[in-house]
């Protein structure tokens, strides 16, 4: 728990509580007279022991008076608690930067204060222990000018310019990468955080349930395929994730900033996913994403990861008070899908777009609504079961298929051995369209291959993808909605339910009602039950603000929205409002996701989970168009 950077102890709690009630002012009295610089920088010590020149500016900076005579505050305590006045109160980086040339110009002369918060910044930076490297990138993405590319002016594949037009201004593009050998050393010399990076082994609850990754088959596996490494439960595994931000906030801009996020999965659940332990290893800089050429931006950081897997680093224990050498591996990634296909080297569109089926997917290409479908979800349901036989309420024929097998790492490698890895926007035509496009970076890692599962997929935008649908498809909702003329057209062509075809009325054309069909008092009905939800601050946004009963539409949807709506109030808003069939194959979707986001998983059950979604997604294909069927319903 940090008590110097403006944390209060539980003893001042109430004063300070009352100073900040009374009047929003800066109160000085607020910190403890005792500053704890020399405490903070025995911490920081440890960690920049590789970097003698960064501590000494540091302890430079914590024993250089503010100005000459001061003896209460110096260079650095004035800047940490400046800072810590601009974290508190919100200030801009340029309001800050306008209160220290204020303050400065107030201080005596020959003062040493910063007056810019890039300054400032620079300052304090070497405190977190995390330095880093800016590399230069070739502006098309062929290859990071680093190694033995350092030197060059020009990409030798492309030609291009690594500073454009203007030689010796700013790189076109770059690429920032976090070392995280330091970070994981600072971690460590904490005790208390030691002591929860071996969670996992001394006080996980042991039992068939899920409550950890722990838990998963895939650690276990690791156990046992590699004993040495298990043998040292300080041992870190972790997770991966990445995705395209942009950090203007300009809705209509398509830049695109790539940050690489590092989870450490031997924490307990409540922590894994705490900003505190996240850590940012690499900002891949837009404005374009790298797409599949992403890898060449991973280099480094699959250099780090070669060096924690094979040979280690000394590390010291606080927890333990000893040094031990540090392992770490890669667990798998986590990801939405298109980020999944990128990092995984598999194309995620067209015919054979589900990376588990893959030349085994089971699509089809609507012609009126022109996208590709992924139904034919009868061959995962038993040899015998009754709806394999059944024809007018599916597809017009029998299912004879069987699901296709999931290929282990091991065969994906075989696949894509010999796959030309030929990175770079202008060579990007040279790919195939479909199947593996390229042989991913993480297989350099020597055990990446053996592992169960090495691209996770993200329940998160799965469930909301899958909301939007669903709801957009129930109140009819323009350009979310799933059911309308093109797609009835396409009923018509494949010769199902065709009473649902579209009548043309006059200059109008008329849909016939179809089983999720609402009429506008039924739509109204399910729009005032969501509008008349209440529930516990800080459970979810308010439901009333995202409903719209006049135009009887939910609009704004984040991510948790969904997943609230989803798993509790969906299921009770169409109770009286749907048949009967309809309405319980939506509650088992809706039970489904409920039971996978659990916090405890009960491992017998899950091939009764299994059957149960197999099941829902066929009575779906019953009365559901396929053009609801896109890849999120079928992954």
């Amino acid at each position: 728990r940090w008590t110097r950077h403006g944390e209060m102890d539980d003893t001042s709690s109430d004063r300070v509580h009352t100073t900040i009630d009374a009047s929003n002012e800066f109160n000085p009295s607020m910190w403890d007279e005792d500053d704890g610089l020399q405490e903070m920088l025995n911490a920081v010590e440890g960690v920049l022991h590789d970097c003698p020149k960064e501590f000494e500016k540091l302890k430079g900076d914590a024993e250089k008076p503010l100005y000459p005579g001061s003896t209460k505050y110096t260079r650095l305590l004035a800047v940490l608690k400046l800072y810590n006045f601009k974290a508190r109160y919100g200030l801009s980086d340029s309001g800050f930067t306008a209160l220290l040339e204020l303050v400065q110009d107030m201080l005596p002369e020959e003062n040493v204060l910063p007056t810019k918060t890039y300054e400032a910044k620079r300052i304090l930076c070497s405190t977190t222990g995390m330095g880093f490297e800016k590399i230069h990138a070739c502006p098309n993405d062929c290859i990071l000018f680093r190694n033995q590319y350092a030197t060059l002016e020009n990409c030798p594949k492309c030609n291009a310019s690594r500073y454009g037009k203007k030689k010796g201004k700013s790189p076109l593009k770059v690429v920032w990468y976090f070392p995280i050998i330091p970070r994981f050393k600072r971690l460590y010399s904490n005790a208390e955080i030691a002591k929860l990076l071996t969670w996992h082994a001394d006080e996980r609850i042991e039992d068939s349930n899920l409550r950890h990754p722990a838990d998963a088959p895939q650690w276990k596996k690791v156990d046992y395929d590699y004993p040495d490494f298990a043998h040292e439960e300080r041992n870190l595994r972790l997770a991966l994730s990445t995705d395209g931000i942009n950090p203007h906030g300009v809705q209509s801009s398509t830049h695109s900033t790539w940050p690489v996020i590092l989870m450490i999965y031997n924490l307990p659940p409540h922590l894994i996913m705490k900003r505190k332990f996240m850590m940012l290893s690499m900002l891949i800089s837009g404005p374009r994403q790298p797409g599949n050429d992403i890898d060449v931006y991973l280099a480094p950081l699959i250099d780090d990861l070669k060096l924690l897997w094979e040979e280690g680093v000394d590390v010291y224990d606080g927890h333990r008070e000893e040094s031990f050498t540090l392992k770490a591996m890669l667990f798998g990634t986590i990801n939405d899908f298109p980020a999944y296909g990128n990092l995984s080297g598999y194309s995620v569109k067209g015919y054979c777009a589900c990376p588990i089926c893959e030349d085994e997917t089971y699509s089809l290409r609507l012609d009126h609504c022109k996208k590709n479908v992924y139904m034919g979800h009868r061959r995962f349901l038993p040899s015998k079961h009754r709806w394999r036989k059944w024809k007018k309420a599916f597809n017009g024929e029998s299912e004879e298929g069987s699901p296709p097998k999931m290929l282990t790492g091991t065969q994906v490698f075989e696949k894509v051995r010999h796959l030309d890895n030929n990175f770079g926007k202008p060579f990007a035509k040279q790919i195939g369209t479909s199947g593996w496009k390229k042989k991913s970076i993480f297989f350099e890692l020597p055990y990446w291959k053996f592992l169960y599962v090495r691209h996770f997929l993200d329940v998160m935008h799965i469930e909301k993808n899958i909301c939007d649908s669903l709801i957009g498809t129930l109140l009819n909702m323009q350009g979310k909605s799933k059911d309308n003329v093109n797609a009835r057209l396409d009923l018509l062509k494949l010769g199902i339910r065709e009473e649902l075809a579209p009548v043309e009325q006059g200059n109008r054309t008329y849909l016939p009602p179809a089983a999720y069909t609402l009429s506008k008092k039924e739509k109204k009905l399910f729009c005032e039950f969501l509008e008349g939800i209440k529930v516990p601050e800080g459970y979810s946004s308010n439901i009333k603000n995202l409903v719209s009963v006049k135009e009887l539409k939910l609009k704004n949807l984040k991510s948790h929205d969904c997943h609230v709506l989803m798993q509790n109030f969906v299921p009770v808003g169409i109770r009286s409002i749907l048949p009967k069939k309809v309405r319980n194959a939506i509650t088992k979707l809706c039970m489904f996701f409920k039971l996978i986001c659990s916090k405890v998983v009960d491992s017998t059950k899950l091939l009764d989970l299994q059957r149960l979604i197999v099941g829902t997604l066929c009575e779906l294909e019953m009365y559901f168009p396929p053009s609801f069927f896109d890849i999120m319903v079928h992954l």
